[in-house]
């Protein structure tokens, strides 16, 4: 298959301002993902959709394409389907084949190495059009309405091994087919459930404390 690695990255963020080139481990932290692709063997299929030239420019050190999104998919509210969408756009006015996009998010830096290629392999032998990474939801949660705590998900008093198991998308990897992206769907019905079960790895980059966290975790694993 025709794979293309999209790495979305604008450049303005109102919790946290220049997050995507903010310093961790002392690279910029869209670098983090670009080497990732990178050391995965997809040297001439990864490209960063940005609005922002400083984020254009250190992609381009890296070696890697970049498109420059218009203005208007450049808002806080813009969702990633439409910036997808963008990219398969220039891909059919550029002849360049795209079979599927593996979504690969600046925000998430700490992959399990090998995550790619497997992700890869079982994307090609389950026939489904998406796979995506979830993680295992170990919480108790609820709703406040009307001043009272309703809990969701279990029954006051019941130990958290007991809960019913429940998973989140951790956004460390997202493989879509390039017709579902056209049809408006990242995750579809069908998506195959990649579980990943190291909490070190589901690190979200989302305000300055998570930063924190993730030199932290780099730091004490010698990466």
């Amino acid at each position: 298959m025709n794979y293309q690695i999209i790495i979305p990255a604008r450049g303005g963020s109102k919790r946290f301002p220049g997050k995507n080139i903010a310093l961790l481990d002392n690279k910029p932290l869209i670098q983090h993902t670009i080497e990732y692709a990178l050391i995965n063997g997809y040297q001439n299929q990864i490209w960063v959709n940005t609005d922002d030239n400083l984020i254009a420019d250190i992609s381009k050190k890296e070696g890697v394409y970049i498109t420059i999104r218009p203005d208007e998919l450049g808002g806080d509210f813009v969702p990633t389907i439409d910036v997808l969408k963008h990219q398969l756009a220039f891909f059919r006015e550029n002849n360049i084949p795209c079979d599927a996009i593996i979504l690969l998010q600046a925000t998430n830096p700490l992959r399990p190495i090998n995550l790619l290629k497997e992700a890869v392999l079982i994307y090609e032998s389950c026939s489904r059009e998406s796979l995506g990474t979830f993680s295992k939801l170990n919480k108790k949660f609820g709703a406040i309405k009307d001043g009272l705590f309703i809990p969701e998900n279990y029954i006051p008093g019941q130990r958290s091994q007991d809960l019913e198991k429940l998973f989140f998308e951790n956004g460390l990897l997202y493989i879509t087919s390039a017709n579902s992206i056209l049809k408006g769907n990242i995750i579809t019905d069908d998506v195959y459930p990649m579980v990943i079960d190291d909490f070190e790895t589901n690190i979200d980059i989302d305000e300055p404390s998570d930063m924190i966290l993730a030199e932290f975790i780099i730091n004490k694993n010698g990466k």
